[in-house]
């Protein structure tokens, strides 16, 4: 989650002064229009487009820790099929957008919290890695999310309209009222999602585009050996790249940077091949000394790695960076800790003062607040009984619905105040999560569950509250945006409920799928691709990482204080410390890309400043930049996904086999001049980006 929003924290002072009462605000459709709004077609298209962001959402989180906000590209796109063939009006698109967002939101939560239960101590809690128990705790999550936020938006969306901005829910709330007036935006993003799946499918299907080409020093070298640099260059990071910009990208990539061309040629110069085997096989990823292959290509005969570089990477690299991801987390939550008292303070303060006066405006109809309070018995209730949910007795299980409804309740409030001011781009999720799970494990330690088999039911709370914090963010900006164009509050709160159930069904699926191993990491033993090169899942590890530290003490505490002083070090030159240490933790193969995005971005925005081009925040979001980057984004992921469904069938496997360039191309250019072959398509991509980014949008 993120983007570009600081600057209306940095504002805060002045908006304070700006402070529009409900009564003085004209919605774009009026009270006492009768404008078609919940209806079928809405919430089927809502569905659907929560399903296939939801699914994008899984594909890019995994792989590069990072998510893209699906809002303004479902409404670009429901505009622009509701125009041509399916006859929507405004706000039945605003109930389209409103669903098919909460698949972005859930995923992210889903994505960054459950993928922990394969780093667990014991290995049997890998078993809750299943698509039950995820699909469980993402619609339980996602509905808490909601839940909560049926009684805060009165007071936070409403009684606070123009002192709380909502970044993201304004600026799709511009997008809806720019469609009812015309416009090429539209078709702009259609133009990047066409150009992502041409380039996605050239890529991983016909492998005429290398995935991921890498030139690396030799470890014999004597002056710098085992440096290696190495890019995936996808269309989605290169989206990613651009809409987060050169800042948030040149952090990352700078972690990436301290990572693979610092540590990782100084530990290959200074530890022996069998030291670093001996920490691959504490962690797991190699099954003794007499064991070929694992991370790096171990070979017991030569007692040498193929490539150094990975070890190190497995083998203290990533312990390293979890430590930094985790400083990172925690300064972000301590920087934001007046904000989320203040916060708190004045969302119960408003629910107070709102709490006897109902309105029976349609603009004004919020579901009954004794549906939150039902809800909130009724998920207790459930969490307790059902086998999805991990636990040894009635009364754990108990304690752990009690501490869900409890954290929720009170960061489901933290979240929504924050995103109003800074977006949620800027939402601290991590570290909410990452105080959750301190928490409940230090509630955990008080009453004597300690140990590998409490592992679990603390990796539920935390994310359980993850998923809630995030679609709870994602909920606020959809009643910003329905409030701003004149949506019925009960009808997007519904949506929001379906929302959450049906992306979560696709959620869970997904995930599944692209946990599927291949038949290369069976042979190696491995039985999970997520965790894996391939899919990373940095949030996931880290919060299973700390869970373990805090419960069971089975922690390298040496690598993950120095990942931690690196973060403060950072932190205290001025640098977001979080952003760096997911770059030190993630391979620099996934921030390289990205940050070729960003510089595309940086370029685009020096030369519209020097050519004295002024936009507005809210225009750059509309910006054809911007919209390209989008449809790079979604293409890119969904055509992913997409490949990686085919792939998980043995037969379609052996077909995708008979289709493949990659050998011929290698025999004929070499795998250098393969590579570079690969390098010149992603120039050619970046040099259309660049050029359509220029181009001033038509009105």
């Amino acid at each position: 989650m993120q983007q570009h929003c600081l600057l209306f924290f940095l504002n805060l002072d002045n908006t304070k002064t700006r402070h529009m009462s409900d009564q003085q605000f004209q919605p774009f459709v009026p009270d006492n229009a009768n404008v078609k709004e919940f209806t079928v077609k809405a919430i089927v298209m809502g569905g659907i487009f929560g399903i296939i962001f939801g699914a994008a959402t899984v594909y890019l989180a995994l792989k590069a820790g990072l998510t893209v906000s699906a809002s303004i590209p479902i409404a670009v796109i429901a505009i622009t099929l509701g125009r041509k063939f399916l006859g929507t009006t405004i706000l039945e698109n605003n109930i389209i957008q409103t669903t098919g967002s909460a698949g972005e939101s859930i995923a992210a939560g889903v994505v960054f919290t459950l993928p922990g239960f394969l780093f667990l101590t014991e290995p049997s809690s890998a078993n809750f890695f299943n698509y039950m128990t995820i699909l469980t705790l993402a619609i339980f999550g996602g509905i808490l999310g909601t839940l909560m936020m049926i009684p805060l938006r009165r007071s936070l969306i409403v009684k606070e309209h123009g002192v709380l901005p909502y970044p993201e829910g304004t600026a799709c709330g511009s997008v809806l009222k720019a469609g009812e007036k015309g416009g090429d935006f539209a078709k702009t993003a259609f133009q990047g999602l066409g150009f992502a799946f041409v380039y996605a499918f050239l890529q991983k299907i016909f492998h005429l585009i290398a995935e991921t080409p890498a030139f690396m020093t030799k470890q014999a070298q004597k002056f710098y050996p085992s440096a290696k640099i190495s890019g995936e260059i996808t269309p989605e990071y290169m989206g990613v790249g651009y809409i987060i910009g050169p800042k948030i990208s040149g952090v990352l990539v700078a972690g990436g940077v301290l990572a693979w061309f610092v540590f990782i040629p100084l530990l290959a110069s200074l530890v022996p091949a069998d030291v670093i085997a001996l920490q691959l096989i504490k962690l797991g990823y190699l099954g003794g000394l007499d064991k070929q292959g694992g991370p790096g290509g171990w070979d017991p005969v030569t007692h040498t790695f193929s490539d150094y570089s990975t070890a190190i990477y497995r083998a203290y690299i990533r312990q390293i960076g979890a430590g930094a991801v985790a400083a990172g987390g925690f300064i972000t939550l301590f920087k934001t800790i007046p904000t989320i008292i203040s916060s708190f303070r004045g969302s119960i303060g408003s629910l107070k003062e709102g709490s006897g006066s109902a309105s029976v405006a349609r603009t004004e109809r919020d579901l009954s607040v004794k549906i939150v309070g039902i809800g909130s018995l009724v998920l207790i209730l459930l969490m307790t009984v059902l086998p999805q949910v991990p636990g040894d007795s009635i009364l754990s299980k108990l304690v752990l619905g009690i501490l869900v409804v409890v954290f929720g309740a009170f960061f489901v409030t933290v979240s929504s105040r924050i995103v109003g001011l800074i977006g949620s781009s800027n939402n601290p999720i991590s570290g909410m999560t990452i105080a959750t799970l301190m928490g409940t494990c230090l509630i955990f330690i008080a009453v004597g569950w300690t140990g590998k088999v409490y592992e679990p039911m603390a990796l539920v709370v935390g994310g359980m509250i993850c998923i809630a914090a995030a679609n709870a963010g994602a909920t606020s900006q959809d009643l910003k945006t329905g409030y701003i164009v004149g949506a019925t509050p009960k009808y997007q709160q519904i949506a929001l409920f379906i929302g959450a159930i049906v992306s979560s069904i696709a959620i869970g699926a997904t995930v599944k799928i692209l946990d599927t191993p291949s038949q290369e990491l069976l042979a190696q033993g491995i039985q999970h691709a997520i965790g894996t090169d391939k899919y990373p899942a940095p949030q996931g590890t880290l919060m299973a990482t700390l869970v373990k530290g805090i419960l069971s003490f089975n922690l390298d505490w040496q690598f993950v204080l120095v990942g931690a002083a690196i973060a403060i070090t950072m932190e205290l030159c001025g640098i977001k410390a979080l952003s760096f240490a997911v770059g030190t933790y993630l391979p620099l193969s996934t921030t390289l890309p990205i940050f070729i995005g960003g510089a595309i971005r940086g370029i685009v925005d020096g030369k519209k400043k020097k050519s004295g081009a002024v936009v507005n925040e809210e225009e750059e979001d509309l910006g054809k930049g911007n919209l390209f980057a989008t449809g790079l984004v979604a293409g890119g992921a969904v055509a992913g996904v997409i490949v990686a469904f085919l792939s998980a069938n043995d037969t379609i496997t052996n077909l995708l086999k008979k289709v493949n360039l990659e050998h011929g191309l290698v025999d004929s250019l070499g795998e250098n001049g393969y590579y570079l072959l690969g390098v010149g398509f992603f120039a050619i991509m970046g040099t259309v980006l660049y050029r359509i980014a220029m181009k001033k949008q038509e009105a």
